[in-house]
């Protein structure tokens, strides 16, 4: 399994950034695929959920109404757009395996997002 993320960057609050992740080394199409994120020192925090067809969508209530996932499995790749960012949204963004509750953290790199003025 690899997990590439990308898209990262430093954005104002209020801003927008959209994440990708490209996938290899699996059958994408068949997997539930998840967006995690992590602060320094803290653990892996759950932000969003895709099933693998791209049908049914999950959120942490912390993103809701913010951030949009999808993915393309024609290209085998998950994204992530990312709306109205706030401060603490600040993190390293990682994709994951699996759905809402057994994602499985492959120690893909991440991207960072950084959020301020």
């Amino acid at each position: 399994v690899q997990l590439v993320e990308s898209g990262g960057g430093l954005v104002q609050p209020g801003g927008s950034l959209r994440l990708s992740c490209a996938a290899s080394g699996f059958t994408f199409s068949s997997q539930d695929m998840t967006w995690i994120r992590a602060a320094p020192d803290a653990g892996h925090e759950w932000v969003a959920s895709i099933s693998s067809d791209g049908t049914g969508t999950w959120y942490s209530s912390s993103v809701k109404g913010r951030f949009t996932i999808s993915r393309d499995n024609a290209k085998n790749t998950m994204s992530l757009q990312m709306n109205s960012l706030k401060a603490e949204d600040s993190r390293l963004y990682y994709c994951a395996t699996s759905g809402r509750k057994d994602w499985s953290y492959r120690g893909s790199k991440g991207t960072q997002v950084t959020v301020s003025s």
